[in-house]
């Protein structure tokens, strides 16, 4: 037994190892056994026979309620004609009363007086019920009550920081609750999928990521050293895409990448942003630059670490504020054609993966190229959304290392330039509108930047005027 405890440890190391070695083989040569994509296709099927499950235990529930709602009418059908003969006359004058349109309490009774009364006057009150009439139509505020309610409820910004909708359950306890105890078969998939997720999938994960971030800050930090050149440009690209194909392992990302001929070389990309992962995805399979604030942390060690291989442009804090500063450092970057397409999330913030929101103007003004990206996530497989203003950075990837997986889809759709006499503006709402309509997403006027703070006067001074407008029509 005391040199059965080593060896069991040095066989894990050695498959461990061995693990680690393959999969940086595959990233590097740039190839795929298909494990994950199997590993997806399984999980559909998974989920289609949750969802039949899920639909049989509520049909059945349904006719076991209408079941017993029938027996109960029948039930009281049987007492009631067994009652007195008294009790019969009084439901069927009851039930005759309302035949006629009368009810046990009339309203109208209740509120106007009688021709018996006293103080009866039917001058007073025919001219009553004429300025009644006159005075108010309820029907004509209908519309007003209908979209005032709506926006109480559910408005169109709020519902865009908050997780996705599924139209059936993934089998994960975060999007919903409801269905894990609906019957012993769908328990015992829920229970075997808890454990897989968490006892198999997140520790290899954590131990992947671990060693990416690894293997990127010592791939970056010995490139660094080259002389600038085509040669060291074409070795960052290779070892980038490498590093992040690894990286990608973390989550188990199956990404799909569609009209490949459209992919940016250099100028501006923009894309629809969801969440940190949107850079992995889009590095996975060629270079980009990156703009943003500088950040401590996990996302601190990562932005170190590509700036020692390629260009990119990180800010302080007041200086992200000075939009000169950053139009400036953009056109100096891009004026380059060296340097690779630097890549910008216009919206300022994750948006939950139904919408696009504004597209901030300053990347429209530069000039140049703009390649339109469209990121689609597939929910079904986990939430790739992260609502910054209610996770921390490490509680965003447990909840990713935690999921199925993430699948996703990239669209390269064809360069836009600026037309003559375009502003930055219409230009910015031109290509959102492309992105939108390509990513199958809600294309939305709104700042996005009313996740953290409330709107501004004129905002809310234009729906003042879009609703004078509306009751003047009407």
């Amino acid at each position: 037994m005391f040199f059965l405890a080593p060896s069991i440890i040095d066989i894990v190391w050695i498959a461990t190892s061995l693990f680690i070695l393959f999969l940086i083989l595959l990233s590097a040569i740039n190839k795929s056994i298909g494990v994950r994509r199997s590993y997806v296709k399984l999980l559909l099927r998974i989920f289609e026979y949750g969802r039949v499950s899920i639909e049989t235990a509520h049909k059945e529930r349904h006719a076991t309620i209408t079941e017993a709602s029938t027996a109960l009418a029948n039930a009281k059908k049987e007492e009631n004609e067994k009652s007195s003969p008294f009790d019969a006359g009084n439901e069927k004058a009851t039930e005759t009363n309302g035949k006629n349109g009368n009810t046990l309490i009339n309203r109208d009774n209740v509120l106007l007086p009688t021709p018996n009364e006293p103080n009866f006057n039917k001058d007073k009150l025919t001219e009553t019920i004429k300025d009644e009439k006159i005075s108010f139509h309820f029907e004509e505020c209908l519309d007003y009550i209908k979209a005032g309610v709506e926006a109480i409820i559910e408005d169109e910004v709020t519902s865009r920081f908050e997780a996705e909708q599924l139209k059936s359950w993934n089998l994960l306890t975060r999007t919903n609750r409801q269905y894990e105890f609906i019957n012993w078969k769908i328990t015992l998939i829920w229970v075997l999928g808890f454990a897989v997720r968490y006892t198999i999938l997140m520790p290899i994960r954590v131990f992947v990521c671990f060693v990416g971030v690894v293997w990127l800050t010592i791939c970056t930090a010995v490139v660094g050293y080259m002389p600038e050149g085509d040669r060291k440009r074409q070795l960052v690209n290779r070892i980038l895409r490498h590093c992040f194909s690894v990286l990608s392992s973390a989550i188990s990302a199956v990404i799909n990448y569609h009209n490949e001929e459209n992919r940016p070389t250099t100028g501006i990309c923009v894309a629809n942003h969801t969440s940190p992962i949107d850079v992995l995805v889009l590095m996975c399979d060629t270079t980009y630059s990156l703009i943003g604030q500088r950040h401590g942390g996990f996302l601190g060690i990562l932005q170190r670490a590509l700036a020692r291989a390629s260009p990119h442009i990180w800010f302080e804090r007041g200086e992200a504020k000075d939009r000169h500063a950053v139009a400036e450092r953009l056109k100096q970057h891009v004026s380059d054609p060296n340097n690779p397409p630097i890549l910008i999330f216009p919206e300022g913030t994750c948006i939950n993966n139904t919408s696009v929101m504004q597209f901030k103007k300053g990347s429209f003004e530069v000039g140049g190229v703009i390649y339109p990206v469209a990121i689609k996530y597939d929910p079904r497989f986990g939430d790739a959304f992260w609502n910054s203003s209610k996770y921390s950075m490490i509680q965003y990837l447990y909840m990713m290392m935690t999921s199925w997986a993430i699948v996703c889809d990239v669209w390269y759709l064809p360069p836009m330039y600026r037309q003559q006499g375009e502003s930055a503006i219409d230009f910015a709402n031109r290509v959102k509108s492309v992105i939108a309509k390509q990513g199958g997403l809600v294309d939305l006027v709104w700042d996005g930047q009313l996740k953290r703070m409330k709107p501004k006067k004129e905002w809310k001074e234009m729906q003042q005027v879009e609703f004078i407008k509306r009751l003047k029509g009407d």
